[in-house]
């Protein structure tokens, strides 16, 4: 193909490998990028080796990352060769075959507005457990705090057009993270997901892969605790506006009442916190869902501070607190399995 480039980021390569995949990348790519994201210097004559095979080197001085690594090849590419339709971004360390190679690429140039994500199945016997459970927890607090239903979180093989690639030049993040702030970045460009799925191969325990579980893992859920934040925050508004209620308004008489009005005016001020991220796109089914879902954590919330005011000598918003804790903790559940299915997606 020659209008897709394919950009392999890689840091301290096995040469044998890295060299039998980029022959077989060349039968059907003519742009071929690597990134030496600050590899040791005996791969200095293997780097210098695929400069005279016609590939373009990159090269940094350190490690700086794989984000800064993806960013960078990004740039050269807007800069440098304006006939290519997008590019196609891969690990170097054998998880990726250039079938599924050749998939994503088609697929960018029927989706120029779209991210093309190459998804794996996480429930085969090969995936390693340090990669099976590290993409479900991401998964997962990826679609309750951020309302998208990601298939594969962590997959290295992605396809832009050269207008998506434009849009995640200004992305911060460095290393792992930034793949992930590519996908929370989707939801606030409005930028729609195609999931493709792709071979689940992982070589030798996948031990080729630089990825570190404790660091990496840290710079990726670190991104979220602005959502938990904002998740949080509409909890405690609620509260303080049903203590308001119940107390200035004095109608301590009907909790349900001082509920529902709190937990009205919390729903707006979440809609507008969230208004550049969760609730960006969301429509339809979707849309009828959440409110569906807002109106009968209300009611239980009410219903259930009731009987327990009236079983228990404890102050009603001790009680509150408590139920709408317990609710709140529940709703990040049911958003996941049930508002936030993935129909927003492909």
């Amino acid at each position: 193909m020659k209008n897709i480039f394919i950009v392999i980021p890689t840091l301290d390569p096995d040469e044998e490998l890295m060299n039998n995949f980029l022959k077989e990348l060349k039968k059907d790519f003519d742009h071929i990028l690597v990134v030496n994201d600050g590899s040791k210097e005996v791969h200095d004559k293997f780097f210098e080796s695929l400069k005279k095979d016609g590939i373009v080197v990159l090269k940094h001085y350190k490690n700086y990352g794989k984000g800064r690594g993806l960013k960078n090849a990004f740039n050269c590419i807007l800069n440098e060769y304006s006939d290519i339709m997008g590019v196609v971004t891969c690990d170097s360390d054998g998880q990726h075959s250039v079938k599924d190679i050749k998939k994503i690429a088609k697929e960018v140039i029927k989706n120029s507005d779209k991210l093309i994500l190459g998804v794996r199945n996480f429930d085969k016997e090969n995936v390693p457990s340090k990669s099976k459970i590290g993409n479900k927890m991401t998964r997962n607090v990826l679609k309750s705090f951020v309302g998208l239903d990601i298939s594969d979180t962590q997959t290295g093989l992605r396809g832009l057009s050269k207008k998506v690639m434009s849009e995640f030049l200004d992305i911060d993040g460095e290393r792992y993270e930034y793949e992930t702030k590519m996908l929370i970045a989707c939801q606030e460009k409005n930028i729609k997901i195609k999931e493709v799925e792709i071979e689940t191969i992982y070589l030798n325990n996948n031990e080729a892969s630089h990825f570190n579980p404790v660091k990496d893992s840290i710079r990726i859920y670190r991104l979220f605790m602005k959502y938990i934040g904002l998740s949080l925050s509409t909890y405690v508004v609620d509260i303080i506006l049903f203590a308001w209620f119940l107390g200035v308004l004095r109608i301590s008489s009907s909790i349900l009442a001082a509920t529902i009005l709190a937990r009205v005016l919390s729903s707006i001020y979440s809609y507008f916190a969230y208004s550049n991220t969760k609730f960006k796109n969301i429509k339809g089914s979707t849309l009828a869902k959440y409110n569906l879902l807002i109106i009968v954590q209300m009611f239980m919330s009410g219903c259930f501070t009731t009987f327990f005011f009236s079983l228990l000598d404890i102050n009603v918003l001790v009680i509150k607190i408590v139920v709408d804790l317990v609710i709140w903790f529940m709703n990040m559940f049911l958003e996941r399995e049930f508002v936030f299915v993935g129909d927003e997606n492909e």
